[in-house]
């Protein structure tokens, strides 16, 4: 590949335009909701349509990439999320606002694996952590900054400026990929038939998972509901493994047989169970206990994604010298570490040690996401990279689907045995402090698997033995 100055942030924009959006509606469903006059349940569907939907797309990233290439499958999935945007703007209806999410989730499901696959692909392996360093950026900062950038944009402009923000950089990533990602038009499409079977057990599999996680929020564990949706997710993955072993599956399950890419795959669940459950807390933490206002929240939030932004190129250059495993365990101590801290949080609290706890989790979140991603896609072949970034993007969406929702009956849980013993300031103190000591607990049951992960040496010969 000729040097492309501006491959990368082509790439890093539509990313960051993706990842900001599977949390900046949260912030605004209680004003939707008042607007067009409909039952808690019924609103949210405008984020489980899109969480479903985005998900179900994922696993056809591989499929199309062959039919049409990476370049039609980036830009078109950008146009795609950009047109969904701006239709959910213009929703006058919340029927018209879960279609119109639900074609933009089409796009957005596409964009992250794709993007880090055609970074995997033109980038050689000694500058791969570098580049997903500066790529992780934005898919990180997303998240965090969704829900305060979510909820600035309501509360001086509406709900319908939280999709009209994504116009100027959906316009502006189309632009960029007609001039910098021209090249990947000469890359060679093939017709392979498409796995019919295997990708109706997947759908069964994503749905009975998504109706697991909306049962554990609406009833508790202690529910039939629960069990039955996990005894149809189990067997519907079963089938669908059972499924895969033919040339035209629609991913390539043979990449678990790499002992590296399985112990990266557990750290990037574990990571995003205790990532996404830990920042399910701090809203509540910042402004239903500390009393402070959605912008002075995103104040204090801004240390963290400083830190984030100075810090991913560095991690990444550590994952390009060899430093996977150390970093990896480095990382996930300095985030657990944040959740002990978070939890010593109370009122009167010194905003010093608001914005040190902030600091360390940034650095932890830095040090832990790249020489993962980093091993993850060094661990399988070139041909089986896009199977692996997009296992990345399901693994990383599951385990945060499931975080918030578990976090959420775990806080509840816990307030209320408090709340028989305290007033409800304190019960609502001390279930935030058990709910961030538990996803210390969580963090920290990473190191296990990522003390498995290789160094440099090693990294290059389980690439070539499949160990």
């Amino acid at each position: 590949m000729p040097e492309n100055k501006f491959l990368l942030p082509t790439l890093m924009l539509g990313t960051f335009m993706a990842a900001i959006d599977s949390s900046i509606v949260n912030v605004s469903l209680p004003v939707i909701r008042q607007q067009f006059g409909v039952s808690l349940t019924y609103a949210e569907w405008v984020i489980t349509a899109y969480m479903i939907s985005f998900t179900l797309f994922i696993p056809l990233t591989n499929w199309l990439k062959k039919r049409i290439g990476y370049f039609r499958l980036f830009t078109y999935s950008v146009a795609i999320f950009t047109t969904g945007s701006l239709l959910c703007s213009l929703s006058g209806s919340l029927h018209a606002l879960i279609v119109s999410r639900i074609i933009q989730a089409v796009g957005g499901g596409a964009i992250s694996p794709v993007s880090l696959a055609i970074l995997s692909e033109n980038f050689p392996a000694e500058r791969r952590g570098n580049a997903i360093g500066w790529w992780g950026i934005g898919n990180v900062l997303g998240p965090t900054l969704g829900p305060t950038l979510g909820g600035f944009l309501t509360h001086y402009f509406g709900w319908q400026s939280i999709f009209y923000v994504n116009l100027p950089f959906g316009i502006i990533t189309i632009f960029m990929c007609m001039k910098y990602l021209s090249f990947l038009k000469l890359q060679p499409v093939s017709k392979p038939a498409f796995d019919t079977l295997g990708y109706s057990w997947f759908a069964l599999f994503v749905v009975a998972v998504q109706l697991m996680i909306s049962f554990i929020s609406d009833y508790g564990f202690p529910s039939w509901q629960l069990p039955t949706a996990l005894a149809v997710a189990g067997f519907a993955l079963y089938k669908y493994i059972r499924s895969s072993n033919k040339d035209n599956a629609l991913l390539d399950l043979s990449v678990f047989k790499s002992a590296v890419f399985n112990k990266a795959a557990i750290v990037v669940v574990i990571r995003s169970l205790a990532l996404y459950g830990g920042m399910f807390f701090l809203p509540f933490l910042l402004q239903d206990l500390l009393g402070y206002s959605p912008v002075q929240s995103a104040l204090l939030l801004l240390p963290n994604a400083l830190m984030m932004l100075f810090t991913r190129p560095f991690a990444g250059k550590l994952a390009d010298k060899g430093f996977i495993r150390n970093s990896s365990v480095a990382g996930i101590a300095l985030v657990a570490i944040s959740f002990l801290l978070f939890s010593r949080i109370n009122v009167g609290t010194s905003l010093i040690f608001i914005i040190v706890s902030m600091l360390v989790r940034g650095l932890g979140i830095s040090l832990l996401v790249s020489p993962v991603s980093t091993a993850l896609l060094n661990a399988v072949r070139s041909d089986q990279s896009a199977t692996a970034t997009s296992l990345n993007a399901l693994l990383q969406q599951f385990g945060g689907s499931i975080g918030i929702a578990v976090s959420g009956v775990i806080h509840n849980f816990i307030y209320t045995i408090y709340l028989k013993r305290f007033n409800e300031q304190f019960a609502e103190h001390y279930a935030l402090r058990d709910g961030f000591l538990i996803s210390a607990l969580v963090i920290a049951t990473a190191i296990i698997p990522a003390m498995d992960l290789p160094e440099n040496a090693r990294l290059k010969s389980s690439k070539i033995t499949g160990e």
